[in-house]
């Protein structure tokens, strides 16, 4: 049982949803799991509302999950520092807190929840010490990963078998599906969960899928590849609850799920194309196949850490559909159109091995420690 502990998770959102819905699933799990006492700091309650609907706009100070969330804003008020300080993904907490957290006796563990990435180096760097320039203060780096040495991914108690039952369970995705407006699946149709950032090579995708003949149903979130279905479409509504068709295709725009629905989404589709960190790793724990459109970077910094996680998850799988996996990823990201419609019929013939692959790739990981466990028995470590 973990000694209980204050935290503060501090949260910039940046990328919209990302750094927001892992700081939230943390957080959640951290009270849920461990019994421990968190603080969210967020400076965007509009954003987070979506993923969170019980979040109140403008409100200072509210709970939610037994979370206690603060918005973020300036000026700071004069808080005492937890016992536990994290800044998601570099977002440094504010200097009137640091200069709290330096006078505090003992002090805190501090630590820079850092990006999720598999290239090598992560493991040589994960727990690291970094002393301040000028305060008696010590931030660890702590990265999660896909490996051991690393700090994990999230993954709350109980999701593996939460999301075999529902898979295997008609009934409970028929009333999901009930939720969003949705029909049963339909004989050979093609159920696709559509998550990205904009970019050229979106229209391509439709095009392939209308010319394949193969019937496709897409769910996408609003402000999702707006253009792009537009375009396609030649569609002027593009709100929640629009429906679009053309050529076998249909889209369905859905206001932005809370993060359970949202997982649930993920688990009844035949494919899900997710993007940035959050929806990308419970896109594999979804166990279906997935496609990732990585956050790009200034100077092309993204691609390693795209060409790092491609060479670790097409291990096991025969030469021909892991090259079949890289190729269309790489043209997803790069926003190439003819590419992506030369890549796909590969993609779909491969569809049996890659949904095996799934499962296993899933499995593989839940039989590591998870993010939040690490973090508590690190943590624990240094504040003994």
């Amino acid at each position: 049982m973990s000694s209980k502990r204050t935290w503060d998770i501090f949260c910039t959102v940046v990328d919209n949803y990302g750094d927001i819905g892992v700081s939230w699933r943390l957080a959640r799990q951290l009270v849920a799991e461990h019994g421990q006492q968190v603080r969210l700091w967020v400076d965007d309650l509009v954003s987070f509302r979506r993923i969170c609907p019980d979040i109140a706009i403008g409100q200072e100070s509210q709970h939610s999950h037994g979370v206690h969330v603060r918005w973020w804003r300036e000026p700071f008020p004069e808080v005492s520092p937890a016992d536990v300080v994290i800044e998601a993904f570099a977002c440094s907490p504010p200097a009137s807190y640091i200069a709290a957290m330096a006078a505090r006796k003992p002090k805190p563990a501090w630590i820079n929840l850092e990006f999720l990435s598999a290239e090598d180096w992560v493991q040589g760097c994960h727990a690291l010490p970094s002393p301040h320039p000028s305060l008696p203060l010590v931030k660890y780096f702590f990265f999660p990963g896909f490996v051991a040495g690393t700090g994990g991914l999230l993954a709350e108690r109980g999701l593996a078998l939460a999301r075999a039952q529902f898979q295997r369970s008609e009934a409970e995705q028929a009333r999901f599906w009930e939720t969003l407006g949705c029909g049963a699946p339909r004989a050979g149709e093609l159920r696709v969960s559509l998550f990205c950032y904009p970019h050229e090579g979106i229209g391509a995708l439709f095009r392939t899928w209308a010319a394949s003949g193969i019937p496709v149903r897409c769910f996408a979130p609003e402000g999702t590849a707006t253009q792009a279905l537009a375009a396609f479409f030649g569609a002027e509504n593009i709100a929640p609850g629009a429906t679009l068709r053309k050529a076998g295709v249909e889209v369905r725009i859905f206001s932005f799920l809370d993060q359970d629905k949202y997982d649930r989404l993920l688990w009844a589709c035949d494919l899900n194309l997710v993007r940035g960190e959050d929806s990308f790793v419970r896109g594999q724990w979804a166990a279906r196949p997935l496609i990732w459109h990585i956050y790009p970077q200034q100077a092309e910094a993204h691609w390693p850490k795209l060409e790092a996680f491609l060479e670790l998850y097409c291990q096991g799988l025969r030469a021909e559909t892991a090259a079949a996996i890289k190729r269309f990823w790489r043209a997803w990201n790069q926003g190439e159109g003819l590419e992506i419609e030369a890549a796909w019929p590969s993609l779909w013939a491969s569809r049996a091995e890659l949904q095996a692959h799934a499962v296993c790739w899933a499995r593989r990981q839940a039989g590591t420690s998870d993010l939040a466990n690490n973090l508590v028995q690190f943590c624990g470590n240094l504040l003994k």
